[in-house]
């Protein structure tokens, strides 16, 4: 998957038809700068076939109900191609850039997701709306807000995770996990999936049914030099998440927990522009694959083959590595666990 422009609405539509033509599976946003919906409608306008998602939308400072009509929407346009990214977000962005109450995130985003599902199989059964639940109740709607059916699939749901609370329900309530790029192979095969296998046991959801994105950073180009100047942007990334503790499970694991206090100390102090100099060669390939195009669908197998089901060619909404379809298709043909997401509408109550 690759991502979209999202500084200028007025750049969406050619590069989400550049993606498609390109041969990208999935075109996504995120919510950093930018807000993560309206691109995606335009590119469900101007495009056929590639899928359209978040990764990811930042749940808490909106309701349930806003996102559900929001993405009921993206649905209907898109002709069922749209996947929902939800992430928490750390508790000092929910309260001071939101201005939202904090709690646990995974027993809220639980409800969070129980809640959309529940809304939008009202809407699309016409059963009673009744979810009352300990962060959201939605027991009210009459017939003038419900909207017209999509005649299509449920919306698949998938949440960011990083730790072990996450990583666990993301198997045993939603479609699929984003794993963050800041992520590496031990912890991939030792702490998420062991994880998230665990949750889908507790659902009973088979694998194949429950999509696996994200779970590292590619730096990539056609030559040494572009392969090199997107190797630093990526070492400035781990640099930047690994000062914040609620990424600090990954760092940890490799016995590098003191490099994410150092980390978080210099953010502190205002040293943003020092940061990336404390992330050794070592540590970038630790969580970053690293190599130019004509490698690439090689590199990437041997990082995530067994865990991963897509990976993110960029993650940035400004940069979108040009990537030849050939390359593209070798990428595609390395074999993935996931097939395809469920379609059953009383899957929606599913707790």
């Amino acid at each position: 998957m690759t991502t979209l422009p999202q500084s200028d609405l007025n750049l969406v539509a050619d590069a989400a038809r550049d993606a498609e033509s390109d041969g990208f599976d999935m075109v996504v946003t995120m919510e950093n700068r930018y807000e993560p919906f309206m691109p995606l409608a335009i590119s469900a306008v101007s495009t056929q076939k590639i899928g359209i998602g978040t990764a990811v939308a930042i749940a808490f400072p909106r309701s349930p109900m806003v996102v559900a009509n929001t993405c009921w929407d993206l649905q209907k346009a898109s002709d069922g191609r749209f996947v929902l990214g939800l992430g928490p977000q750390i508790r000092p962005h929910n309260e001071k850039r939101f201005s939202t109450p904090w709690s646990a995130p995974a027993p809220r985003l639980r409800e969070y997701v129980q809640a959309l599902r529940a809304i939008w199989k009202s809407w699309e059964t016409g059963e009673r709306l009744s979810f009352e639940g300990d962060h959201y109740n939605f027991t009210l709607m009459t017939p003038n807000f419900v909207p017209e059916s999509n005649h299509q699939p449920p919306v698949p749901v998938t949440i960011a995770a990083v730790g072990p609370h996450t990583l666990k329900l993301s198997g045993e309530v939603c479609d699929g996990v984003r794993l963050h790029p800041f992520c590496t192979r031990a912890y991939l095969e030792e702490v998420a999936m062991p994880r998230i296998e665990e949750g889908l046991k507790a659902s009973s959801m088979p694998r194949e049914a429950f999509q696996v994105t994200g779970g590292g950073f590619i730096a990539t180009g056609d030559s040494d030099e572009e392969v090199s100047r997107s190797a630093e942007w990526v070492r400035y990334r781990i640099a930047f998440y690994g000062s914040t503790p609620s990424y600090w499970p990954v760092l940890e694991h490799h016995h590098l927990g003191d490099l994410g206090r150092k980390l978080n100390r210099m953010t502190k102090e205002g040293a943003w522009d020092q940061i990336a100099k404390e992330i050794s060669d070592d540590v970038l390939h630790l969580f970053a694959v690293i190599g130019k195009h004509d490698s690439l669908a090689q590199l990437i197998e041997e990082r995530f083959s067994g865990c991963l089901d897509m990976v993110y060619a960029s993650t940035s909404s400004d940069i979108r590595p040009k990537l030849k379809s050939d390359i593209l298709l070798d990428i595609q043909r390395i074999p993935t666990r996931f097939k395809q997401f469920s379609t059953e509408w009383n899957r929606c109550a599913r707790i």
